[in-house]
């Protein structure tokens, strides 16, 4: 008898994969750190376009040290936006996100478009209590575009409707504070992020969106707890709500 011969599939080779996601990490590296340094200043002031000490340009047309880890003006070494190392470690997160969160192709292309504008944003805000236009409205745009192209090629319009129907309620609750509140309220950049916050989790279904808002508050909650008992924080002050949405938007993603 011939011994029968036994074929053993071959693995996938995802050795590459790792190599690829830090490739893609640093290249999109500096456009966030430019993003965090223009939008990071007090909101009556203009986007910043050099470095306050000595006045150097920055962008991308410029490979600057500013844009780097590092975060220093090649001219006078001051710092520039983000602090150094921060906004790279921010996209290595964003990236286990990314590889640990389920669901269809077509909702993980939006989950990854809306990490790469999420991570200025809540640089950004925790920086300078802002949001701008230009961070919130590209990602809540094209993560309702790219959900509703995962809908047409997956289960159907149904979770895409819900999806567009939890942003608009979201959004619309969040500047409902404002209008109510005035400056005690959530700001209109908040009510902006939520339309990309309640899009994703809408996806997924009410529940999740319910659960993500919770962790949310349970988030700024425990930071204020701790900042007041440290007395970095005093009761008067504001503390930004966007740095929390997103975490705990990307943290419930991740567990559903």
């Amino acid at each position: 008898m011939t011994a029968e011969r036994i074929h053993h599939p071959t693995p996938p080779a995802t050795g590459r994969h790792p190599v690829v996601r830090l490739l893609a990490t640093l290249a999109v590296g500096p456009p966030i750190r430019l993003a965090v340094a223009r939008y990071a200043v007090p909101p009556d002031r203009p986007d910043r376009t050099g470095c306050d000490a000595c006045g150097a340009p920055i962008g991308l047309d410029r490979p600057l040290p500013a844009l780097g880890p590092a975060a220093r003006c090649p001219a006078c070494r001051a710092r520039i936006g983000a602090p150094p190392a921060v906004a790279e470690v921010a996209l290595l997160v964003a990236v286990a996100v990314l590889a640990l969160a389920g669901g269809p192709l077509g909702a993980r292309l939006a989950l990854a478009w809306w990490l790469a504008w999420a991570v200025p944003m809540a640089l950004v805000d925790a920086a300078a209590h802002r949001l701008p236009d230009r961070l919130t409205w590209p990602a809540a745009a094209g993560t309702w575009a790219l959900l509703g192209v995962a809908a047409l090629t997956g289960p159907g319009p149904s979770p895409w409707l819900r999806a567009t129907a939890a942003g608009l309620a979201l959004g619309a609750g969040f500047a409902a504070t404002t209008l109510l509140f005035g400056s005690r309220g959530f700001g209109l950049g908040d009510a902006k992020l939520a339309l990309g916050v309640g899009a994703l989790l809408g996806w997924h279904g009410w529940p999740v969106l319910v659960t993500g808002l919770v962790l949310a508050f349970a988030l700024a909650a425990l930071a204020a707890l701790a900042l007041l008992a440290t007395r970095r924080l005093r009761w008067s002050s504001h503390l930004p709500f966007g740095p929390f949405l997103i975490l705990a938007t990307a943290a419930t993603l991740v567990l559903v």
